[in-house]
């Protein structure tokens, strides 16, 4: 039986442990009834040949006033009975233990992530989905590596995602020696990986190209990262057939349409060794799905552990039920004092 009367702070809804006390409560109508019909024969009468001279007498606030002591004395006898039944509230809180999942991405910043056939082109398109893919995943461990002719760990693993953020959007193509360097920023990305105690590890892998620098072959990174148990989601990005990159000319930027390679065997190799999978991104709207899709496959464990304790709520109404007592005495023995 809940009780929603009165919001005690601290704590959600109150329950009685005795509710069939409450029965008690029908005590008070008799009372009643009988304070009526005393009252009405404790009423003086005289007989006098006229009203006029009662017309001017002054109100008799004391009389009316008189009542109280008995309005004190069955909210005594209320809360008396409200302490019977046991007012009990329960505090209830949850502990949730969060497995989050560590996650590089390695992220190509070769020239020819500057065409711009995504918008407003490759690179800042993929920046602009894998941001958003960060900050919808705020109990895991996320680093960033980006290649091109060479690698580096741009962020270690971390879950300061507002600062992985502040790194994530300045890098820029030109930051390295240009080329794609699949192999070694694979590799750097399972090295950040490898000594991780979590169940699941990921590295999400985006290209615009093929393999043409680097010590490390992709399929020997691979295989170091299923030696660690790291599933690799490999991304490549580029439209079917020709895309416009831009070129410095003396007399400015122009464009020239040149034709997208993307080595998709060596990416399709790399996530079916590993137990990830292979996704193509056309255009800005395919980029964002994929990164859903991840998103939905690599979902942040969560155990939840709920606690209750209860505690005894009668205090109050013991406290009030002194106070209406204290008060009916006090009234009676000092304001409304009978001499005999």
């Amino acid at each position: 039986m809940l009780w929603d009367l009165l919001d005690f702070p601290g704590f959600s809804e109150v329950e009685f442990q005795n509710p069939d006390f409450f029965w008690l409560g029908l005590v008070l109508i008799p009372m009643i009834v009988w304070y009526i019909l005393k009252n009405e024969k404790s009423k003086a009468s005289i007989s006098f040949s006229g009203y006029e001279g009662f017309e001017k007498a002054s109100f008799n606030y004391r009389y009316w006033f008189s009542h109280i002591l008995f309005v004190l004395r069955i909210a005594a006898v209320a809360s008396l009975i409200v302490i019977l039944a046991r007012p009990q509230s329960h505090n209830q809180w949850e502990n949730v233990n969060t497995q989050g999942i560590e996650i590089v991405i390695a992220m190509d910043i070769s020239g020819s992530m500057l065409a711009e056939d995504l918008q407003p082109n490759r690179l800042e398109a993929a920046k602009e989905v894998a941001m958003k893919f960060i900050s919808g995943r705020p109990n895991d461990n996320i680093g960033l590596v980006v290649y091109s002719g060479e690698s580096f760990p741009q962020c270690p693993l971390t879950m300061d995602h507002t600062s992985l953020l502040n790194v994530f959007a300045q890098v820029k193509n030109g930051m390295i020696e240009d080329g794609t360097a699949i192999g070694l920023g694979l590799a750097n990305s399972v090295n950040l990986l490898k000594d991780s105690k979590s169940k699941s590890k990921v590295v999400i892998l985006l290209t615009d190209g093929v393999n043409n620098r680097g010590m490390i072959e992709p399929k020997d990174a691979a295989d170091l990262a299923t030696l660690y148990n790291i599933r690799v989601y490999t991304i490549g990005v580029g439209k079917e057939g020709m895309a416009p990159y831009p070129v410095q000319t003396p007399l400015g930027v122009s464009y020239q349409n040149m034709e997208v390679e993307i080595d998709e065997d060596i990416l399709i190799d790399i996530a079916k060794k590993t137990g990830g999978k292979y996704f193509r991104a056309t255009n800005n709207e395919s980029l964002k799905m994929i990164y859903e899709e991840i998103d939905q496959m690599e979902k942040t464990k969560q155990e939840t552990a709920v606690h209750s304790r209860t505690q005894e709520e009668f205090f109050l109404f013991a406290f009030l039920a002194a106070i209406f007592v204290l008060c009916e005495i006090l009234f009676r023995n000092l304001i409304f004092k009978t001499i005999p």
